[in-house]
């Protein structure tokens, strides 16, 4: 049972029973990301997402950090180009705690004065631990290009200089301008009443005052280029993009299929043909990311310095093949398999539920069923795949990224790093609930 209620104010609820389960999660959407950050904002999202753990106009950070964990649940936030969560796991009995305690983070952060140059130095060591990774640091780079006129190509995280500017005022200025009733998404999933979800937001969230939405900024044009640089790795970096589809756009599934035969999985082309087939790489993969209006599809791959020039020709051999000739019915059908038993597995997790529901609140203004989403994926043909590749894998019209060893972290890595020392590749690393 999913209940979708909008309060008289513009916030939304959508609340979902899941049966069999003990417990739930619970988050508060705002619609607002870093793309909607003006320059002199960078990374002013994601400094409101730090701060509202350090105070509410009800409660001390120290309060805000144990009122989950008392109870064995969990409270955490994260935020995106056009999104920011503060979310809770619990017990289904704690469902009255999780909502009191998410909804107050969003609408009543106390930016207490003397925990912002801490939290700054917090913020600024993270931007440090980034660039000391260079698979996070290669698509902050490959963003630049690919969004050169937009806030969609800086850094969630911002700069330095602009989160070293922050002060009370910009922070509250921030939150009055763009966390409106009508941004707000409460989405709970678990072992709940929708009705009384419904009934216990109207109560925290129902008095806010609705207020007029700023206009989302647009996500500017893209001009083809390249960016290389050196940096103290084991390895070469190398990824290649091109700016391709947002979520209005009727073929989004069918550039997920794409995505899917490419580089979505250990019998992918790019895995098959270049990790299998030659042995240059741990990982190898492609990607697509979606907003709105706007999203891009690339590849990115990590392998020695020696042997990244012959990667980038195999890679253009997969992307030329994709649009010279159609998809093979078996590939087609195995792709389309992968992504359903994706779409089913990663909705065991009462998180990932809860993230589906924000999501599709937000991009969709209703929760698509997950028949729906079955059947659009069915209905992708070889000719969908094919159409999309020859429009987006072009050689004159991608940005490329290409981080190469610096010659003394090449030498000190082969006198000091074990030959069976393994890195567990990143992508395998997130929690499934």
């Amino acid at each position: 049972e999913t209940l979708v209620h909008t309060l008289a104010n513009g916030v939304r609820v959508v609340a979902e029973r899941v049966e069999g389960v003990r417990s739930l999660a619970a988050g508060v959407w705002v619609d607002v990301g870093s793309r909607d950050e003006a320059p002199d904002e960078a990374g002013v999202t994601h400094f409101i997402e730090h701060m509202v753990f350090k105070g509410t106009t009800r409660r001390r950070a120290h309060h805000i950090a144990r009122h989950m964990e008392s109870v064995g649940g969990y409270l955490n936030a994260f935020t995106a180009k056009e999104h920011t969560c503060y979310y809770a796991r619990g017990l289904d009995e704690h469902l009255a705690r999780a909502l009191d305690v998410v909804t107050d983070l969003a609408s009543a952060p106390a930016f207490p004065e003397g925990e912002i140059p801490k939290e700054q130095e917090v913020v600024v060591e993270e931007m440090k631990m980034y660039e000391d990774q260079p698979e996070d640091l290669i698509f902050d780079r490959l963003e630049r290009l690919l969004y050169p006129d937009s806030a969609m190509g800086a850094p969630i995280i911002g700069t330095e200089a602009s989160v070293r500017s922050f002060d009370q005022a910009r922070l509250r200025g921030f939150v009055e301008r763009q966390y409106v009733p009508a941004k707000l998404v409460v989405t709970v999933s678990g072992n709940i009443d929708p009705h009384a979800v419904v009934r216990d937001v109207e109560k925290r969230l129902g008095g806010l005052e609705a207020r007029p939405e700023l206009p989302r900024p647009a996500a500017g044009g893209f001009r083809a280029g390249t960016h290389e640089e050196a940096r103290p790795t084991q390895q070469a970096h190398l990824a290649i993009a091109t700016r391709a589809i947002g979520l209005e756009d009727e073929h989004r599934t069918a550039i997920g299929v794409l995505n899917t035969v490419l580089g979505g999985g250990m019998s992918s082309l790019l895995a098959q043909n270049i990790r299998e087939k030659y042995g240059y790489c741990y990982n190898v993969y492609s990607f697509t990311n979606h907003y709105t209006d706007a999203g891009d599809i690339g590849v990115y791959i990590a392998t020695d310095a020696a042997k990244v020039d012959h990667a980038e020709k195999l890679i253009w051999r997969e992307l030329d093949r994709m649009a010279q000739t159609p998809v093979s019915p078996r590939q087609l059908a195995q792709a389309k398999a992968q992504l359903k038993g994706g779409m089913m597995l990663g909705l065991e997790g009462l998180s990932a539920r809860m993230n589906l529901l924000g999501r599709h609140a937000l991009y969709f203004g209703r929760v698509l069923p997950l028949a729906e989403m079955a059947e659009e994926v069915d209905a992708v043909t070889a000719d969908d795949v094919q159409g999309l590749a020859q429009r987006f894998f072009r050689r004159d019209h991608v940005a490329r990224v290409l981080l190469t060893p610096e010659k003394d972290s090449r030498v000190a890595a082969a006198d000091s790093v074990p030959r069976s020392t393994a890195r567990r590749s990143r992508r395998g690393d997130e929690d499934d609930d």
